[in-house]
């Protein structure tokens, strides 16, 4: 009997939603908020040019084609779980020893990577592109070696990584964040020459410095942010883990009986269910919001166009991201829950074009529009926070 009244309560919840009057409110024990210092690795403005000194004062300047390398390779590590700032300051150490940021060819042994878009001829063995990766070592075909993206995704590494698990990553090497920054960057490299990385540590600082800005402290839709375009978007929540109830629009109060606009979807699933952003964005708010109850809103950009989507009803321990962190279409943001104006477990989503504040649209059609991809719960993870390491 016990079942049964709790799958009913599970899907009448879903149609009730943000219902009008208070059913059910929990009482919160130990909540915990993932602890996350407020920044991001969100790519501004290129400079044209930047300027900085190694550790053994020799003067570097960078031009606008390799800082728009670094800004590939920082924006990767952002969409990379586990990496954070200190791992892409050991990718952009390692890129700027390995090539000085440029996208090199080694024609004498590959004729066809002067095929591909390139920053000049190197002739260093078999070596190519910005962290002069190696076919014949494993890391990829020449085709895939002369993209930047692949590159950077290919020295992260990880179970993600395009050559898992070998050659290494920087995710594969145990312990990396304990390492100096140099010897980490050594342990991808493999290089003979074991003590240059660390002459690029202030440099890469510097680089990070220029080319990325701080989130937003709250408030949103401002416009003021730069956000990326996101690389693809995706349904909020894992396959067949959840009913669609009640849409957008107009309906009949289920605890008044009058007219009221709903101004989200509903998707009723199990208390706990993991709930996924639905597109590559910067936190602009987290925490316990009255009716609301456990409340994230993200901003984004699809498509051009700048985009807040909201997930309501978390408990609180089930918000797992604070305001100003960085997270990836299909990152584990969140878990359903109950709290607020709900009357059982299920995720309130609500998707407003122009930002945070804006008017809210059909969630579920603009899902549809945007051939939102399902995701299952094996390919999601939690959100981490991308300025780990290092404090800075």
């Amino acid at each position: 009997m016990l079942k049964k009244l709790l799958a009913a309560l599970a899907v009448a919840a879903a149609f009730f939603g943000p219902a009008t009057v208070l059913l059910s409110v929990a009482v919160l024990a130990n909540p915990a908020v993932a602890a996350c210092a407020p920044g991001s690795l969100i790519v501004g403005p290129i400079p044209d040019s930047l300027t900085a000194t190694t550790r053994n004062g020799e003067t570097v300047t960078l031009n606008r084609q390799q800082l728009t390398h670094a800004a590939t390779i920082i924006t990767v590590g952002g969409q990379t779980d586990g990496v954070g700032r200190a791992g892409v300051a050991i990718a952009l150490m390692a890129a700027l020893t390995e090539s000085h940021l440029r996208m090199l060819t080694n024609t004498g042994t590959y004729p066809e990577s002067g095929t591909y878009p390139n920053d000049g001829d190197a002739s260093d063995h078999d070596s190519l592109g910005l962290f002069q990766m190696r076919p014949q070592a494993g890391w990829g075909p020449v085709a895939e070696l002369m993209d930047p993206n692949y590159q950077a995704r290919a020295f992260y590494g990880g179970p993600t990584g395009p050559n898992y698990p070998s050659p290494r990553g920087l995710l594969d090497i145990p312990g990396w964040q304990q390492l100096d920054p140099g010897e980490a960057a050594q342990a991808v490299e493999v290089s003979a020459y074991p003590d240059r990385y660390q002459n690029y540590q202030r440099v890469a600082e510097a680089i990070l410095t220029a080319l990325t800005r701080p989130a937003p402290s709250g408030g949103g839709g401002s416009g003021e942010v730069v956000v990326p375009e996101t690389t693809r978007v995706v349904f909020p929540l894992p396959e067949a883990s959840w009913v669609r109830t009640s849409p957008f629009g107009w309906r009949t109060d289920p605890i008044t009986f009058e007219s009221a606009f709903h101004s989200g979807s509903d998707f009723a699933a199990a208390d706990g269910t993991p709930i996924y952003a639905v597109a590559d964005g910067i936190v602009t708010h987290a925490g316990y919001t009255g009716n609301w109850g456990g409340l994230i809103i993200v901003e984004h950009t699809v498509g051009g166009e700048r985009v807040a989507s909201y997930y309501a009803h978390m408990w609180e321990h089930g918000i797992h991201v604070t305001e100003g962190m960085t997270v990836t279409a299909g990152q584990h943001i969140g878990d359903v829950g109950s709290s607020g104006k709900s009357t059982g477990p299920h995720l309130h989503l609500e998707i407003r074009p122009g930002g945070q504040g804006q008017p809210a649209i059909d969630s579920d059609q603009w899902l549809t529009d945007h051939d939102a991809e399902g995701i299952t719960g094996g390919n999601a993870s939690r959100a981490s926070c991308t300025l780990g390491g290092g404090g800075r």
